[in-house]
């Protein structure tokens, strides 16, 4: 039998066409969830994961740049904040993989997906930092609640008790930006 030209592209083209199956299924970790559903917890927390990125830069970015009286409670903050955010990281790329889906990939990933703004801004007064790291907070807050909604719809237990903490993280990091850019009154408190 002659093999032609034909013949060999065909199979050249399957062949193409099933590497990224395997590639994929190279990938599905085994789970009890239905794929719907682990697809839906992934899209969830992999735009959880992206805000998580950006309010973690956005919050490092404003401790480099941190200046005036109040630098230097203002400055621990925001890197205590950061540490916090930074370790969420980790845990919900590694629960997307536990439910089968992949993760965020790259910078432009991050970008694609998140919805926390960047601030490029050259110089950001030390209240306005505060301010909008609050409303960015509040922001990942109700992300988060939403991506819980979506974790019991397809009773994913274990993603769920995670947020509900990094709600509680969240919530508290919000109080702590509220409080410490409050106006003190005339005896400065």
């Amino acid at each position: 039998m002659k093999t032609t030209k034909t013949t060999k592209a065909k199979a050249t083209s399957k062949a193409k066409k099933a590497k990224p199956a395997i590639r994929r299924t190279a990938l599905a970790t085994p789970s009890d969830l239905h794929s719907a559903g682990t697809r839906d917890i992934a899209a969830a927390m992999n735009g959880i994961l992206a805000d998580v990125f950006a309010l973690y830069l956005k919050t490092k970015n404003f401790h480099w740049h941190m200046s005036g009286p109040h630098f230097r409670d203002y400055h621990l903050l925001l890197d205590d904040q950061a540490m916090q955010v930074y370790a969420m990281v980790d845990v919900i790329a590694e629960r997307i993989r536990k439910v089968g889906q992949p993760t965020l990939r790259s910078i432009g990933d991050i970008a694609r997906r998140q919805r926390i703004l960047d601030n490029d801004a050259e110089y950001v007064e030390p209240g306005d930092m505060l301010a909008e790291l609050q409303e960015d907070n509040k922001a990942l807050a109700a992300s988060l609640r939403a991506a819980h909604v979506v974790c019991d719809e397809h009773n994913d237990i274990a993603t769920a008790s995670l947020i509900e903490n990094w709600i509680d993280e969240t919530e508290e990091r919000t109080w702590f930006l509220f409080e410490a850019n409050r106006r003190s009154d005339s005896t400065g408190h």
